[in-house]
């Protein structure tokens, strides 16, 4: 405010004056304690005065002042006390105020949060004060929002408002600046923050879960939704049903399984022997699934209404007795037309002049019927010949493991480990026999008789995969489970922490999974526990989609809120893909009475079976830029086949085939096939049992006169090919007698450069000795020497002879043993000088003999297989013995270079 500095004037009322000689006014006094005023005289003699203000004056401190004024008059003496007074009068003084403060809001800063959707008439207020003392400039006049492009609005109370629905979607958050005005129009020093947090509308659904969940292949149990919680918005529910569905119909058939052959799949799970796969890979010996059309690599068969295949005669036995089994994967959908036509399965029927159909497997208007006619006997009566089954799922498009098991009369059908009776048998009479043969078919149904060419007919729509017979013998209930079930699943990671009050429920194949309780906390818990496992070691990668359904009640209703589905997917990621490596010898030679003898040649008695897959390795420096490298680390893993073919054309059963010890095969569980083209092992077993089977191969031929070498080739599989070792290729040579001996005189060729070297390698003392002999001595010299060469080199093909000889014999007289010799690398060592030195070379010849005996001790030590040859040749006599050692000393053998 503005303080009073001028004087404030005023005029006395008249008084009366008692002395007449007192007629003015001299001074004014103002009774109080501390008053910012004073007053002064300005005529003496009209009275007027002047109050006026001592200091400043602020209206914010005081906004009016009382007091009381007297006027005095000069008296009749120089003293005031003499001086006269008049009456008291009171003075009221009201201070302007003028408009010094700006408005302040209370609040530095305003929040407030709004559900989206709704209009507020009030979300908050602000408010501001002004420290001015007159209601014209203390009051707060108006406020005003300073953002533009806003959805609020405020009014002179300061109350904020939307003037539109807000969404979250659109914007979380809103921030604005609003002033305030005084009445006398002025703004606020600092306008405030005010900030709006919109919140969505509560919606009953699950909260805090991925869409994308990733597996690691070997990760065991991993769990889906680790943080999951149902949000009810302070709903009260009675009961809660949730239901979890993993969906893998699209990965392989319905879910993923072992991809091995049909074959290893009934050994793993410990079926019966004498399956007989009518839907195989197509090869040499089964050639009727090679028209076919193969959908993927796991051997499924598509049937799009205009094939079939025959079964060659001779796999099927005619008579499947009263007891078999038929197994198979089928995907079918419904049939075109209001009444189709049979789509028939299996189907065994006349090949020529009728058209009986013996037994049959096939759909009809959504409906798996099998056929079976029993021949005709003492008992010509009525018997059960069509047995029906009306479900779902022969019509839903998706894949199904069937298994119908035969113990006559009685009929049972097995689909996805679930059993179901016929609901509809009918009776027909036997048939009646005849000589005419019958054709097995499958896809389609073989028409012999009744038409002017035989055809098929009755066509199959649809998948089929692992479609296979067991003549004699039904499968139990828990090989069945076994052969359909699936490696993959969800799963509930400690079961005993699930709490009191849930119960929960898996499907067969645990897809499915229903949970159900009535406290939310512990629906929350047992759902946060639910896991995805995948026990395959090389999984299939892809999407898994995955499900989850809520159902909620509440207290007297049926069903009160809806939950949205959580709809989510599981990625399994690819898994290393392993190297399989076979090594071992490649080539070797072994004599030709060893391919005659009982035990043969074993082929593959080193080989090794490897299996490595590649790891990225970054540097050790972070800061360096260099590139990742890769380092091989071995892993462990299964086969379930490994092919020997022969190469070169196929094995003649008359002279010459392959062997293996079934022992061998049925102590490490595998199984093999031997046929002229090679042989093949087969089984679901680890890489050392295939190693060890491979080691004993052994080949035989009882002719080998006219064999110059055989050629084979190894080739192992894991997961029915779906990764393949390298080919490993060998070849067996076969050492003939009289090739012997021309293999001996390349080695001394390849020997003489050593022989010369011999010669010339004491240099200081022979030189001097060498340069004092005539020269006719010298050429005297090496003439001897060129023929001692000779001779020693027939007594040494000689000395070959008789113990290839001995060794034959040896050979018959123990068929048991094997030699292992491989005397590729067989080289003889003669030294022409060391008899035959001239007169005068005395030093010379001592040199020789020292050297002729260390190659001695180096013979001597470089192997026993001569020395125990030696003993047994000293055993025949002395004779021989002295023989043997005059040869001896003209024959020195180098097998340094054999391998043991």
């Amino acid at each position: 405010m503005e303080a009073l500095s001028s004087i404030w004037q005023f005029s006395v009322f008249p008084f009366t004056v008692f002395h007449s000689s007192a007629g003015e006014i001299c001074a004014f006094k103002i009774h109080g304690q501390e008053l910012p005023f004073e007053a002064v005289v300005l005529n003496k003699t009209s009275g007027e005065g002047r109050l006026r203000a001592r200091s400043p004056i602020d209206c914010e401190l005081q906004k009016e002042y009382t007091f009381i004024i007297q006027a005095y008059d000069c008296g009749a003496g120089p003293r005031e006390t003499a001086w006269k007074k008049s009456h008291k009068a009171v003075v009221h003084i009201q201070v302007k105020d003028v408009n010094e403060f700006a408005p302040t809001f209370k609040e530095p800063a305003y929040k407030a949060v709004v559900t989206e959707g709704k209009i507020y008439d009030s979300i908050l207020q602000v408010e501001a004060v002004d420290e001015d003392c007159s209601p014209q400039y203390s009051q707060i006049c108006n406020y005003e929002i300073v953002t533009t492009d806003v959805p609020f609005a405020i009014d002179r109370n300061g109350n904020i408002r939307n003037t539109e629905k807000l969404s979250y979607d659109k914007q979380h958050q809103y921030e604005i600046l609003v002033t305030a005005y005084d009445c006398g129009q002025k703004p606020a020093a600092q306008d405030t923050l005010v900030q709006v947090d919109v919140k969505p509308v509560c919606k009953p659904g699950w909260q805090d879960w991925t869409k994308r969940i990733e597996y690691q292949p070997g990760s065991g149990s991993m769990a889906l939704f680790p943080s999951i919680h149902l949000e009810m918005c302070d709903g009260a529910v009675s009961s809660l049903q949730i239901v979890a569905e993993l969906q893998t119909n699209y990965i392989g058939k319905g879910c993923d399984r072992e991809t091995y052959s049909e074959k290893s799949l009934q050994k793993l799970c410990g079926a019966s022997s004498g399956i007989i796969d009518l839907l195989p890979s197509p090869s040499a010996a089964t050639n009727w699934t090679a028209g076919l059309l193969v959908d993927s690599s796991e051997m499924i068969f598509k049937f799009d209404g205009r094939q079939g295949a025959k079964i060659p005669d001779g796999i099927v036995p005619k008579n499947l007795t009263d007891q078999f089994t038929i197994t198979m994967w089928m995907k079918h959908g419904p049939s075109p037309g209001v009444r189709a036509e049979k789509e028939t399965i299996l189907c065994n029927s006349d090949k020529t002049e009728m058209n009986r159909h013996h037994y049959a497997l096939y759909v009809h208007n959504c409906r798996l019927v099998f056929l079976l006619r029993k021949d005709f006997d003492q008992a010509d009566t009525f018997r059960p010949a069509e047995f029906h089954w009306k479900l779902d799922q022969i019509c839903d498009k998706e894949w199904h493991y069937y298994v119908i098991n035969v113990e006559f009369p009685v009929v049972t059908l097995y689909m996805d480990g679930a059993t179901y009776e016929p609901y509809l048998v009918t009776n027909d009479w036997p048939i009646h026999p005849s000589h005419i043969a019958m054709q097995l078919t499958v896809g389609a149904c073989w028409q012999g008789g009744e038409v002017t060419k035989p055809r098929f007919a009755q066509f199959f729509h649809g998948s089929l995969a692992s479609l296979t017979i067991r003549p004699g013998k039904m499968e139990s209930q828990k090989v069945i489970s076994c052969l359909q079930a699936c490696k993959e699943g969800l799963d509930i990671n400690s079961l005993e922490s699930l709490g009191q009050g849930i119960k929960y429920h898996f499907n067969p194949s645990q897809s499915i999974l229903v949970m159900e309780g009535d406290d939310i906390g512990n629906i929350n818990r047992a759902l946060q526990k639910v896991s995805y496992i995948n026990s395959r070691q090389f999984p299939t990668a892809g999407v898994r989609r995955l499900k989850v359904s809520s159902k909620v009640q509440c207290f007297g209703e049926d069903v009160c809120i809806s939950i949205p589905e959580v709809d989510a997917y599981v990625m399994v990621l690819q898994a290393i893909e392993p190297r399989i490596t076979l090594r071992g010898t490649d080539h070797f030679w072994r004599p030709a009475a060893q391919f005659e003898s009982a035990r043969g040649v074993t082929l593959f008695p080193d080989i090794k079976i490897v299996s490595t897959f590649a790891k990225t390795e970054a540097p050790g420096d972070v800061k360096t830029t260099a590139p990742k490298s890769e380092v091989l680390e071995e892993m462990l893993h299964n086969l379930d086949f490994c092919d020997i073919l022969v190469i070169g054309g196929d094995l003649d059963p008359r002279q010459e085939c392959l062997e293996l010890n079934h022992s061998e095969l049925h102590q490490r569980h595998l199984d093999a096939t031997n046929s002229t083209a090679g042989y093949s092992i087969y089984g679901v077993g680890s890489m050392s049992r295939y190693e060890q089977v491979l080691h004993h191969i052994r080949y035989r031929n009882w002719r080998p006169a006219s064999l110059e070498a055989r050629r084979f080739r190894i080739k192992c599989s894991e997961l029915n090919g779906r990764y393949t070792s390298n080919e490993f290729n060998l070849e067996v040579s076969v050492l003939h007698e009289d090739r012997v001996s021309d293999k001996e005189h390349v080695n001394h060729l390849i020997v003489q450069p050593p022989f010369l070297q011999s010669v010339h390698h004491p240099e200081s003392r022979s030189s001097i000795r060498r340069s004092s002999v005539v020269p006719s001595i010298a050429t005297v010299v090496i003439i001897i020497s060129v023929c001692m060469l000779v001779f020693v080199v027939a007594m040494g093909v000689y000395r070959v002879r008789i113990a290839h000889q001995h060794f034959i014999q040896e050979t018959e007289a123990a068929k048991e043993s094997e030699m292992d010799w491989d005397d590729s690398a067989l080289t003889i060592t003669v030294n022409p000088m060391e008899k035959h030195e001239g007169p005068g070379h005395g030093e010379d010849e001592t040199e020789g003999e020292e050297e002729e005996e260390a190659e001695e001790d180096m013979s001597s030590s470089s192997g026993s297989d001569d020395s125990e040859e030696e003993e047994e040749e000293e055993g025949t006599g002395r004779g021989r013995h002295g023989q043997n050692g005059a040869r001896q000393a003209q024959l020195e053998w180098d097998d340094s270079t054999l391998p043991y």
